[in-house]
């Protein structure tokens, strides 16, 4: 047989593809071509597959030989996994294996010049594309493999081993005794905060409701060490989501938890000087996912945000409402999760005090600095609240503050309520659910009716703070309609400490 061709996978963004490799040997001098738009990791497969082949005394063929990488999708494509289903297909060509023997398997693995099987980056995605048949991976990789697919996954250590067991002389040889191991998770406790109970409220609220929430204060006041706390009250993932979860970080390169998912919200804290690539994501031809993406399902925090560039902030606006990126480059583009719970701190000023008296910072640089921030994105936070740096009595006191377990047990409560009337958390209301399931009294209606006539409300805003209102609603066990109380209590968590920084600008 002069032709072979041999399922396998590869990457685009945070999903996989499958791919057919198409391989042929005929007449000719002795060569190898790989065509199909190949990427560099793919055209040095020949290498490394001629080196596992000759290492477990399997044959070469030296002939001309040519792979097509065969996709639905006419870009870049390749990566190591496709290496031991190239090294499959030759050894079907030269009647080592059988075709009708691997007709029901697809392969994704690297392949060592020693022969050994290999992880490869975005095992997940990868396997999770390839619905129709079964899925031979390295035994490095069968725990995460076996999460990412309903159908059989197989592992062998060696291509020599992987021979054996397509031709039936010797048996696949499956884990049946893995089991899930949750990894201890030691998160940072409420209880540490000392003082600051508008801003612990606030973070009730954020987690409760999946409220973007933006913290102002001065150096000191506890802004990062609130912000690092609300992974703490947040609750594990949903099975769906922590699938989706996992996806993108296997697709990121990202280590995975020992049991081979992730189940727990996760927590992404770029540095300021975070470009706007490693921000959205893309950078090369495998576009790979961003910060954004990685915090999906979980927290996004940015520090020190009136140091981040401009064109960077300003590029979070459309996934904090549409919950994706949509990345689109020459050759390439791809859509990426970016559902993710926006924190973020920053100081009112340059020298970051900004209370009269005090603050050194001249108007002129008061006025660049709060340049850094569009009127858009700051109308996307929900929450925006002063954070003063603790009294003394309050930072000597002994007595403890509520810990993270009672305050997840409220934030989580408050989620099934949200969840079981509108089928969503309550920032993803629309117009029409929050009438819905947000109807106003007559006094919340005035109240933000003189919102609204003083120019203190955008139409954004004045959803926002209806959202935020039903969030304290739920918290307070307020099941019926919105009251004045809980619409002025989301109105007094809008503001900051920098004139600025109140009310809402379009």
């Amino acid at each position: 047989m002069a032709f072979a061709s041999v399922r396998s996978a590869t990457l685009f963004g945070v999903q996989g593809c499958p791919v057919d490799i198409e391989i042929h040997v005929g007449m000719g001098l002795p060569g190898f071509t790989i065509v199909g738009q190949p990427d560099e990791a793919c055209r040095e497969s020949r290498d490394r597959v001629r080196a596992a082949l000759l290492s477990c005394d399997l044959p070469w063929p030296n002939r001309r030989i040519t792979v097509n990488l065969a996709t639905a999708v006419h870009e870049r494509k390749g990566g190591a996994g496709l290496d031991a289903a190239i090294a499959v297909g030759l050894l079907v060509v030269q009647e080592v294996i059988p075709a009708e023997a691997i007709a029901h398997l697809a392969f994704v693995a690297e392949l060592g010049l020693d022969g050994t099987l290999r992880n490869v980056a975005g095992i997940v995605p990868l396997v999770a594309s390839i619905t129709d048949r079964a899925v031979v991976v390295s035994r490095q990789c069968e725990h995460e493999a076996r999460i990412a697919t309903r159908n059989d996954v197989v592992a062998v250590a060696t291509l020599a081993e992987l021979v054996q067991c397509v031709t039936g002389e010797q048996q696949w040889v499956r884990n049946t005794s893995m089991h899930l191991v949750v990894a201890a998770v030691d998160e940072p406790d409420m209880c540490d905060v000392r003082g600051q109970m508008a801003a612990r409220q606030a973070l009730e609220i954020a987690a409760a409701g999946a409220h973007h929430l933006l913290f102002v204060g001065p150096p000191g006041a506890g802004k990062s060490m609130l912000a690092k706390r609300l992974p703490g009250i947040l609750p594990p993932l949903e099975p769906q989501d922590a699938v989706t979860t996992t996806i993108v970080h296997s697709a990121a390169h990202e280590k995975l938890p020992p049991n081979g998912i992730v189940t727990t919200p996760p927590f992404r804290a770029p540095h300021h000087s975070t470009s706007l690539v490693a921000m959205v994501g893309g950078g090369s031809a495998a576009m790979r996912p961003g910060e954004i993406s990685m915090a999906t399902n979980g927290v996004l925090f940015l520090d020190e945000l009136g140091e981040f560039a401009p064109t960077v902030l300003d590029a979070l606006r459309q996934p904090l409402e549409d919950g994706v990126v949509r990345l689109a480059r020459a050759k390439s583009s791809v859509t990426m999760p970016a559902k993710f719970l926006l924190i973020a701190a920053t100081n009112p000023c340059p020298c970051g005090e900004g209370a009269p008296g005090v603050c050194v910072c001249d108007e002129r640089a008061k006025q660049r600095y709060l340049k850094r921030f569009s009127g858009p994105l700051l109308d996307r936070f929900d929450l925006r609240v002063a954070v003063m740096r603790p009294q003394a009595d309050e930072m000597l006191s002994t007595i403890k503050a509520e810990s993270s377990a009672l305050i997840a047990k409220r934030v989580a409560l408050a989620r099934s309520v949200a969840i079981e009337r509108s089928a969503c958390l309550n920032s993803a209301l629309n117009a029409e659910l929050l009438e819905a399931f947000a109807p106003l009294s007559s006094e919340a209606k005035v109240l933000l009716r003189h919102q609204l006539e003083r120019g203190r409300l955008s139409g954004r805003g004045y959803h926002r703070v209806r959202r935020v209102a039903r969030t304290i609603a739920d918290l307070r066990g307020d099941i019926g309609q919105i009251e004045e109380a809980h619409i002025a209590a989301a109105l007094s968590l809008r503001v900051g400490v920098h004139p600025q920084f109140t009310g809402d600008r379009a």
